[in-house]
């Protein structure tokens, strides 16, 4: 994995928004209607060459495909995978923060990764399409090959965040499901370990699932969840080079209160201990903007990156690049300049219908990012 060595590099978390048209034929997949699986395939090949310009003229450094293909960055699995073929219906929790709101949480009606309907896993998990994994590297590969890119990452789901979305149904035991999934999805993992393409994890379960699927438990028993999921994603990710791989955490790409959700310090050291070299973490919106300061006191293990979030994606303002230059200089000064590349707090299409910030807002942001970061090497180097 790259690193900032002569000046702040930029990147973002993954999910980058889809055209109208390519909208349309997910939309029409995600509800099991007929549609012309050549002229899909055909549209996400153009899609991720479109998707590679845009963060090019953006200023985007570490780029990848924009999950082009994927209706959501979690549950795109249930088509690549045996024992999701139950009856799909909206299976989230009730968040906390929601509890405490229920007027705010009353207008959230918009299509989005929390109400999507979903089936629940109700028999043994094996692949069923995995040539679907090979079209996605191959895609992206092909397309990035003699870009004018720093490097090229792909995203993958955890066995925790997959839980979280597709619940259990069929095993004995939680821990049980997510070694299932583990056993399956680490083909994934290694397939794009294996292309010289960055892994990255996407695992929001080792934050964001507090406030949700375990908000009956208290922080110190969540700390045992994360504990376990740390575990299993090492299992899942055992024969992949920790320099190949970042780990994504996040609170929910969700505008809202969040007053509930874990503090970062609670769970740092724990999410220290999973092996990807790059931890891309939330650090820009208004509830966890201020934790940069945990890396005053929590030491970055030795050749870790931090990937912070300069950008709030739950909002349309767009940060002034002076702005992002303070962030990034606040996580350099803490944790050391070349330990630092610029990201996003998290997608920008983490479902291809629910962004609440509009496509051209969010290149503008991202664009802002590289200006940003353009600032503070200037600072720094």
């Amino acid at each position: 994995m790259k690193r900032s060595e002569t000046r702040i590099l930029t990147t973002h978390t993954g999910s980058l928004p889809r055209s109208p048209d390519l909208q349309d034929l997910l939309r029409r997949r995600e509800d099991q209607q007929s549609f012309d699986e050549a002229a899909f395939q055909s549209s996400i090949r153009d899609a991720v060459g479109d998707i590679l310009d845009r963060q090019q003229n953006a200023g985007i450094d570490v780029v990848n495909d924009g999950e082009q293909g994927r209706s959501q960055y979690a549950t795109y699995v249930k088509e690549r995978l045996t024992g999701f073929e139950g009856e799909r219906m909206v299976r989230s929790h009730t968040r906390l923060d929601d509890a405490d709101f229920p007027d705010f949480a009353a207008t959230q009606t918009h299509m989005s990764s929390r109400n999507m309907p979903q089936p629940a896993c109700t028999g043994p998990i094996a692949w069923k399409d995995w040539p679907a994994v090979e079209r996605d590297i191959a895609n992206l590969r092909e397309t990035a090959a003699g870009r004018d890119v720093e490097e090229v990452f792909m995203t993958a789901a955890s066995p925790g965040v997959i839980a979280n979305f597709l619940p259990n149904e069929y095993y004995a035991t939680e821990e049980e499901y997510l070694y299932a999934l583990a056993e399956v999805m680490k083909d994934e993992y290694n397939a794009i370990a294996a292309s010289g393409l960055i892994l990255q994890l996407d695992c929001p379960d080792l934050a964001m699932t507090r406030v949700s699927q375990f908000s009956h438990l208290s922080v110190d028993e969540f700390k045992k969840i994360v504990e376990l999921h740390v575990e299993v994603i090492n299992y899942a990710l055992q024969d992949i080079d920790p320099e190949r791989m970042r780990l994504h955490v996040c609170w929910g790409n969700t505008e809202g209160p969040h007053h509930h959700d874990v503090p970062l310090r609670e769970i740092v050291e724990i999410v220290l201990r999973a092996r990807p070299l790059g931890l891309s973490i939330e650090g820009a919106n208004p509830r966890h903007g201020h934790e940069w300061k945990v890396w005053q006191e929590v030491t970055l293990p030795e050749g870790k990156t931090l990937i912070p979030g300069v950008l709030d994606t739950t909002t349309n303002f767009i940060e002034h690049p002076e702005l992002i230059a303070q962030r990034i200089l606040n996580y350099a000064n803490a944790v050391g300049r070349e330990n630092v590349i610029a990201g996003s707090d998290c997608g920008f299409g983490t479902s291809a219908w629910g962004r609440k910030v509009e496509a051209s807002i969010a290149w503008a942001k991202l664009a802002s990012m590289a200006e940003g970061a353009r600032l503070a090497t200037r600072e720094l180097w």
